[in-house]
C-alpha cells in the first residue's frame, strides 16, 4: 500500500478537484437537458430521462453491507464509494446508489455518510448539510398533513376521529429526545384541542419511506392516500386521502422525488436520494435511483443502513421484494479491529495483535455471513484494511472466510481509492460470472405477520423465540382484520446487536427478541414492529459531535467527519 500524507476527510474533501455535474451525466449518457443543475456539482435527474432508459438492460446489482456496527468502525460507505472508484479503476462502467445523510447523527454521534479518506462522495459538505433539499420537503409534507389533521379535529371532526387513536406524528430532521413525547393545544379554544402528541425524526418518518418506495408521481400520491394518521371512535382508519392532504402533499415532494447525482473523488458517478435510517425505518435508498443506476450502467453498487440483520435484510425482504430487484451479489465489510471488539477487546488495546479475541469475535462475521446464504445471494467478505491490522491477522480472516464458502478481498480504499479496491473489485466481478445469483426473499408474503416477525427474528438474529409484550398481539389481530397481513416486516431494532439488547456484543444464541408494539405503515406497504427499547426520535450525545462544527470568515466548513 502506498502511504499519503495522512489528511482528515474533511481536508481531502475541501482540496478535491471536481468535475462540473454536466460532464459527470455525460459520462453516462445523459444530455445536457436531462438533469436541473443545483449550482455546478450536484443537479437532479428529470423524469425525461428516467422514462427514455427504463427499456435499457439491467446492469449488475451489488449490495454492501456490514456487520454490526462497533465503536471501532467498520467503514461500510468507504468501502461502497471505494468499490465503486475500483470498478473503474478495472475498466468497468459503474455508478454508486446511496442514501442522503441525516443531520441527526451528523451533528449527534455518528457524523457524516459521505464515506472517508480517498473514497468520498462529494461535495462533502453540501451532501451532509441541506444538499439538495429532499428531507425538508419530507418534512414539510410529514406536518403538513399533521396540522391538517388537528385542524380538521379543531374545525368540527366531520370525520369522528378519536383524538386518543391518533398515530401520525410530527418529525424534524434533527435528534431532539425532549420532543419525543409532547402535549399540543393548550391555551385558548382557537388553539386547538389538547393533546398527547409526538416527534419522530424525518428519517423515520412514513413519507421518507414512500418517497424511497415509490415509482413515479402517479405512485406517489396513491400511497400518500394510503396514509393512516388515525383511528374514529368505531374504530375505522382515517386516511390522508379522506383530509383532503394528497395534493399538497404531493407538490412539497414533485422534485424530491427525483434522484440527485454528484460524484466520488475520482469522478464516479454517485446517485444519493432518500435516506430511511435502518434501525427505525427500512434502510434503503430509494427505488427510483437504484432502477435508474441500472439503466445507465454495467454495474451498480448501492449499501443498506447498520449491519446484515438489518439494512441486508430489509434490503432482500422489503425493497427488493417491492420493486422486483434481483441482487447479483452481496458485499460483507468488516475490520479486523471490530471483529476483536466483538471478541471482547476494549477500544483502548484493538491495535495489539490479539488472534485469540480475533477467533471469539469473528462469530458476528460469520453469522452475517450465514444470513447472507439463506437468499441464496453469492457473498464476498471486504476486509476494510486499517494499519494496525497484522499479516497474521488477515491471514485468519481470509482464511476463516473461505472456510465459510464466502469469497475474500482486502480493501484499503480508505487510503488509496480506486487503486487500493482492485483487488475487491475484481474479486466481485469473478463472483458475479462464475456464481450466479438465486435471489428470493426469507418469507412469502402469505405467511400470518406474527410468522413473519417470528422467522426474521429466529433466522436473522439468531434467536429462540418471540415474545409480544404489551398490546402487540392485538394490534397485530387489528391489522390482519384491516387487510395488511400480506405485507412485509419491518423490524426497528438496535444496530449494535443481533439481540434487542445493545450491549451483547458476538452472535448470542436462543435469546429473546420482544416485541412491544406493531403498527402499519400503509402507504409504504409494510408492517413495523418495534422491539426492546428502540425509539423513532434519537437524542444527542453528552458531547454532540455539532460542537466541533464551525464555520470561518471565508466560508468555509470545519468540523465534519
Amino acid at each position: 500500500m502506498k502511504m499519503k500524507k495522512i489528511r482528515s476527510d474533511m481536508e481531502i474533501a475541501q482540496t478535491a478537484e471536481l468535475k462540473p455535474i454536466r460532464e459527470i451525466a455525460e459520462s453516462l449518457g445523459i444530455a445536457e437537458e436531462e438533469i436541473d443543475p443545483y449550482g455546478r456539482f450536484k443537479a437532479k435527474l428529470t423524469d425525461g430521462l428516467m422514462e427514455r432508459v427504463k427499456s435499457n438492460p439491467d446492469g449488475k446489482l451489488i449490495l454492501v453491507t456490514a456487520i454490526n456496527p462497533t465503536p471501532a468502525g467498520e467503514g461500510k460507505t468507504t468501502v461502497t464509494v471505494g468499490l465503486g472508484e475500483a470498478m473503474q479503476v478495472i475498466g468497468k462502467k459503474a455508478i454508486i446508489a446511496l442514501r442522503e445523510p441525516s443531520l441527526g447523527p451528523c451533528f449527534g454521534l455518528k457524523g457524516g455518510a459521505a464515506g472517508g479518506g480517498y473514497a468520498q462522495v462529494v461535495p462533502m459538505e453540501e451532501l451532509n448539510l441541506h444538499f439538495t433539499g429532499d428531507f425538508h420537503a419530507i418534512t414539510s409534507a410529514n406536518n403538513l398533513l399533521a396540522a391538517m389533521l388537528d385542524n380538521h379535529i379543531q374545525q368540527g371532526n366531520e370525520l369522528r376521529i378519536d383524538p386518543k387513536q391518533i398515530v401520525w406524528k410530527r418529525c424534524v430532521d434533527m435528534n431532539d429526545r425532549v420532543l419525543r413525547n409532547i402535549t399540543v393545544g393548550q391555551g385558548r379554544k382557537v388553539d386547538g384541542v389538547t393533546r398527547e402528541d409526538h416527534f419522530i425524526i424525518t428519517v423515520a418518518s412514513e413519507i421518507m419511506a414512500i418517497l424511497c418506495l415509490c415509482d413515479g408521481m402517479k405512485d406517489l400520491k396513491k400511497r400518500l392516500s394510503k396514509i393512516i394518521v388515525a383511528y374514529s371512535y368505531d374504530g375505522k382508519p382515517v386516511t390522508a386521502k379522506q383530509l383532503h392532504a394528497v395534493g399538497a402533499m404531493a407538490a412539497l415532494l414533485k422534485d424530491a422525488i427525483r434522484p440527485n447525482l454528484v460524484q466520488t473523488l475520482e469522478h464516479t458517478p454517485a446517485l444519493v436520494h432518500g435516506g430511511p435510517f435502518a434501525n427505525i425505518a427500512h434502510g434503503c435508498n430509494s427505488i427510483r435511483a437504484t432502477k435508474t443506476a441500472l439503466k445507465l450502467a454495467d454495474y451498480t453498487i448501492t449499501e443498506a443502513g447498520f449491519g446484515a440483520d438489518l439494512g441486508a435484510e430489509k434490503f432482500l425482504d422489503i425493497k427488493s421484494r417491492i420493486a422486483g430487484l434481483h441482487p447479483d451479489a452481496v458485499v460483507l465489510v468488516c475490520t479486523i479491529r471490530a471483529l476483536k471488539h466483538n471478541g471482547g477487546v476494549p477500544k483502548e488495546k484493538l491495535k495489539e495483535e490479539n488472534i485469540d479475541a480475533l477467533k471469539t469475535g469473528i462469530v458476528n462475521l460469520e453469522k452475517h455471513i450465514e444470513n447472507v446464504a439463506k437468499y441464496d445471494v453469492p457473498c464476498v467478505v471486504a476486509l476494510n484494511h486499517i494499519l494496525t491490522d497484522t499479516p497474521a491477522e488477515i491471514q485468519f480472516v481470509r482464511e476463516f472466510c473461505e472456510s465459510k464458502g464466502a469469497e475474500f478481498a482486502l480493501a484499503d480504499v480508505w487510503a488509496d481509492g480506486g487503486e487500493g479496491g482492485k483487488e475487491l473489485a475484481e474479486k466481485v466481478v469473478a463472483t458475479i460470472d462464475n456464481k450466479p445469483s438465486k435471489y428470493h426473499p426469507l418469507y412469502e408474503d402469505s405467511l400470518p405477520l406474527k410468522d413473519k416477525i417470528e422467522i426474521i427474528a429466529t433466522e436473522i438474529y439468531g434467536a429462540a423465540r418471540v415474545e409480544f409484550t404489551g398490546d402487540s398481539l392485538k394490534q397485530l389481530e387489528r391489522l390482519t382484520a384491516l387487510g395488511f397481513g400480506s405485507l412485509p416486516i419491518c423490524m426497528a431494532k438496535n444496530q449494535y446487536s443481533l439481540t434487542d439488547d445493545k450491549s451483547i456484543v458476538g452472535a448470542p444464541r436462543d435469546h429473546v427478541i420482544h416485541v412491544r408494539e406493531v403498527y402499519v405503515s400503509a402507504g409504504a406497504g409494510f408492517v413495523v414492529a418495534l422491539t426492546g427499547s428502540v425509539v423513532t426520535m434519537p437524542g444527542l450525545p453528552k458531547v454532540p459531535a455539532a460542537e466541533h462544527v464551525d464555520v470561518d470568515d471565508a466560508g468555509h466548513i470545519k468540523g465534519l467527519f
